[in-house]
């Protein structure tokens, strides 16, 4: 019996103890259980714009950011909620991906989550879930039938090339997505030395520094970048802007100059003046200078003078003339028979279908001197018959 006595007293001792330890570890997981389990790091995922609005049949995308807290880790990707016959991929470097890599820290625009609208799509609010590795994000996607897209500043060619001072012309469109008509005023920043920016809206015959653009609408925009004619070869980078009260739209066109043409024409001595005698001919040293940085190939030369006259080239075409070169050519001027003394113009142009330059020259034309010798001989010759008939009949 005190053996039995003995046993249910340690048994009810030891129950005691093990209530005891059991209520003791309930409070000390009551305790804790009500504090976050914190792990050694957490990952947070999270992008600028969750709520985006679409039409039928358009694709959004969703920049994903990662802030990790703590070591690097390579982060499982995943979605959940995506409507039946959506389509909805995790890209990153121009590739479909499946995970990440997130460094410790933050990771701005790591991945991109891109959703693909159906065309049959209904009017509505579309809610989905990204999750990757404990970290979640809900993005919600209203599908509308208005045109509620990105308000943007856009070219149809946004890069030209052209020689040094060629006028560049680019087609622009300012359109306007918000629900309300603005007014954008129009205007280039960071030019370079010489170069000049006009905008021409469609339908205006004059330039103008601002357009109106209706809600969800848009406006053509015609903007001629003109650069000088010193411009050296290379690619320049000209932004543009469209701003209105609430908001700021930029563009970047790029003009590339691939060189630049300067023609010079001129006499041996650098004078542009000669004299020549009437219906003689005249043979005049022409220097035909390239003095730009392009070679010029079949440069065409060809006279305006006066009437009658006749202009000859020893080579009326320069099959090729480099960049510095000179070619001198033979020009031979014969004026008209009938040419009286005096002082007359005459053009010589020098070109091709890149380049054309035109030197006007001062001719002064002597005549000859023997017609003004006989008929000084024949005005004396008259005299002196009129005197001697004065002296003839003065006696009588």
């Amino acid at each position: 019996m005190r053996s039995n006595r003995k046993n249910k007293h340690t048994v009810s001792i030891l129950s005691l103890l093990g209530a005891a330890a059991a209520s003791a570890a309930l409070s000390v997981g009551t305790l804790f259980g009500s504090l976050p389990v914190m792990a050694a790091g957490s990952l947070e995922m999270s992008t600028d714009y969750p709520g985006v609005y679409a039409k039928p049949g358009a694709q959004v995308s969703f920049s994903l950011d990662f802030t990790n807290s703590g070591s690097g880790e390579s982060v499982n990707l995943s979605a959940t909620g995506l409507p039946d016959g959506w389509d909805g991929t995790f890209e990153g470097n121009g590739n479909q991906i499946s995970s990440v890599y997130a460094k410790t820290g933050e990771n701005d625009d790591l991945a991109t989550y891109n959703v693909t609208v159906p065309d049959d799509a209904k009017k509505g609010a579309y809610n989905v879930t990204l999750k990757g590795d404990g970290s979640s994000l809900g993005i919600t996607i209203h599908v509308t039938d208005e045109d509620t897209g990105n308000s943007n500043l856009s070219t149809d060619y946004d890069n030209q090339q052209g020689t040094a001072g060629t006028a560049f012309t680019f087609n622009a469109t300012v359109q306007n997505s918000t629900s309300s008509e603005q007014s954008y005023a129009l205007s280039a920043s960071d030019l370079p030395a010489g170069w000049t920016v006009a905008f021409k809206p469609a339908g205006s015959n004059s330039n103008a520094s601002s357009v109106g653009v209706d809600a969800h609408g848009s406006a053509q925009v015609t903007v001629t970048i003109t650069s000088p004619d010193d411009a050296a070869a290379g690619d320049y980078k000209i932004p543009i802007a469209a701003v209105s009260g609430s908001q700021n739209l930029t563009a970047d066109l790029t003009c590339t100059i691939t060189g630049n043409y300067d023609t010079q024409v001129t006499t041996s001595d650098g004078t542009l003046s000669f004299t020549a005698a009437a219906n003689h001919r005249k043979a005049v040293s022409v220097n035909i200078t390239n003095n730009g940085n392009l070679d010029l190939s079949n440069v065409n030369l060809t006279a305006t003078a006066p009437s009658d006259w006749n202009v000859e080239f020893s080579e009326s075409t320069i099959d090729t003339l480099a960049a510095g070169q000179t070619k001198t050519v033979t020009m031979y001027v014969t004026p008209a028979g009938n040419a009286i003394s005096g002082d007359y113009t005459m053009d010589l142009k020098a070109a091709n279908d890149e380049n054309s330059v035109t030197s006007t020259f001062r001719v002064t034309v002597k005549t000859g001197t023997a017609w003004g010798v006989a008929g000084i001989c024949i005005i004396a010759a008259v005299i002196l018959g009129l005197i001697g008939i004065f002296h003839k009949f003065g006696r009588h």
